[in-house]
């Protein structure tokens, strides 16, 4: 099959192909038509009829489980135990969804009965949040499942009554494929209308599907610069739609004195295991740490080093990464000012791999050159002898995803000093641990003002559900025509009624 396209084993580099093909531009159309017609009936299925579709999909997954991860591995060299464990978190992911649906909070249901107000005879308001329409949604590299065809985005676009359109990663088109099919089976034997979830691969497909006419919203997770040009392709539509990236974070974490005197060793020993978890290839990879000048500073540093250069190489998910880390790594080198301190060994012929590398330079050098993310095993550490230090040189560090502080319960007036330095820097602060692992609960935020994200809305937990819906409000309109959840009387979801959180009673 002469145009058929490939995939590749990253810990080999060996390429055969696949029996896939890009998507070409009029069958992007279908499939964007298609789910447009999708759309017409999903927008108007019930929440608990939604959340029983999540919950087949999620048992599907759970089916499936052993045949995807068998696929996975052969595409991302990321190993058995690591993919089990993420088509267990994409399980989860559809079932939280389930649960926000049955819950209802998320629709912001609000009612203003018709009355005086202080400024006169108001109308009656009724206001909730509505599925926004056919979402495109592109796996990224680094995450085949809970990322991807399987991914949060997906499972979230869905629960706000959305249909998918889902451009697989080329690094791992097989398992987007089988994933696909795993849900799409599912999806139709739950009874959902039939393009509710579409798929397409190749690089101008995924052009394509930016610039069509009937996708409402993007979700992305993947490069800067691919970021960029997908918000390139949406400034040109005649309507500009949202577009929801996450796209470069460079994860500050600052170790303060007492840390790194009082649990040094305990420090150095998460810091290597998280900086080198998944090859370094997390979006949440502290690539830079702030360390103390002194001798509990530079044990740290020593810890780090003897890690590194015992360390084998890890695999990377695809040639580009490979390049490109090892591109970056020189200009931090050469640009940057930057020591190596330890790189690992045993680099291998075949295949794609990288070895665990610690920089080191002073904070006072820390620069714009200096904070390029590497997606890879590598840190920046930079020593710093003040406070003042940290904070002046945070002024170059890009907006992140993460910033995580390393300090002692008596440093209370410093770890006070660090939060209201970091807050506005990060949209997830973790004090004493390591922001590589993203927990999918409520409460959760991952994102960050730019270039992190390009938004103020989350890409993991129940609240990612709201970049994929709009609020509409309805105007003295009859009961029969209101949403369920708006008309008055009994209601399952809480709403805030003439100004007063209600709780639900039914």
């Amino acid at each position: 099959m002469t145009d058929a396209l490939t995939t590749t084993d990253p810990r080999t580099g060996e390429t055969h192909d696949t029996a896939l093909v890009a998507t070409s531009d009029a069958a992007v159309g279908a499939a964007a038509a298609a789910a447009a017609k999708s759309f017409a009936a999903l927008r108007w299925t019930g929440r608990a009829w939604r959340a029983g579709l999540l919950e087949a999909l999620a048992d599907a997954l759970e089916a499936a489980r052993d045949e995807l991860v068998a696929v996975a591995d052969r595409e991302t060299g990321l190993g058995a135990a690591r993919l089990t464990g993420e088509v267990g978190r994409s399980a989860f992911q559809f079932r939280l969804f389930a649960e926000a649906l049955r819950d209802g909070g998320y629709l912001e249901a609000t009612i203003d009965h018709a009355g005086e107000t202080p400024i006169g005879p108001g109308p009656d308001l009724r206001r909730m949040l509505i599925p926004i329409g056919p979402v495109a949604v592109f796996g990224s590299s680094n995450f085949p499942f809970a990322f991807s065809v399987a991914g949060g985005d997906v499972a979230s676009a869905l629960a706000a009554g959305n249909p998918v359109i889902i451009k697989a990663h080329g690094s791992h088109l097989e398992t987007s494929a089988a994933t696909f099919v795993t849900l799409s089976a599912a999806a139709t034997g739950y009874g959902a209308p039939s393009a509710t979830l579409g798929i397409v691969y190749g690089t101008q497909a995924g052009r394509a599907l930016v610039a069509d006419p009937q996708v409402r919203a993007v979700g992305f997770t993947g490069s800067l610069d691919g970021g960029r040009a997908l918000l390139s392709i949406i400034e040109s539509r005649p309507d500009p739609i949202p577009f929801y990236g996450e796209l470069s974070s460079l994860n500050p974490l600052v170790v303060t004195p007492a840390a790194a005197r009082d649990r040094g060793d305990a420090v150095a020993e998460g810091l290597f295991g998280s900086f080198t978890l998944g090859s370094g290839q997390f979006c949440t990879k502290p690539g830079l740490a702030f360390v103390p000048a002194g001798d509990a500073g530079d044990a740290i540093v020593r810890q780090l080093a003897d890690r590194a250069r015992a360390a084998e190489p890890g695999v990377l998910l695809n040639e580009r990464i490979g390049t490109s880390f090892g591109e970056i790594r020189e200009r931090l080198v050469e640009r940057g000012r930057a020591r190596v301190v330890a790189m690992g060994s045993g680099e291998r012929a075949q295949g794609f791999h990288a070895t665990p590398t610690v920089l080191e330079l002073d904070a006072a050098a820390v620069t714009p050159d200096v904070t390029e993310e590497a997606f890879g095993p590598l840190i920046v550490v930079a020593r710093y002898a003040t406070t003042a230090d940290v904070f002046t040189a945070l002024d170059a560090v890009p907006d992140s995803l993460t910033a995580t502080i390393h300090a002692q319960p008596d440093e209370s007036a410093l770890i006070d000093e660090l939060v209201r330095e970091l807050v506005p820097r990060a949209g997830r602060v973790v004090f004493n641990g390591y922001p590589t692992g993203v927990r999918v609960a409520w409460a959760q935020h991952h994102g960050g003002s730019w270039p992190s994200t390009n938004s103020q809305h989350t890409s993991v937990g129940v609240s990612a559900i709201r970049r994929f819906l709009r609020p509409v409000a309805y105007q003295d309109a009859p009961a029969h025509a209101l949403p369920v959840e708006l008309r008055d009387g009994a209601s399952d979801v809480p709403r805030r009624i003439d100004g007063v959180l209600t709780l639900p009673t039914a």
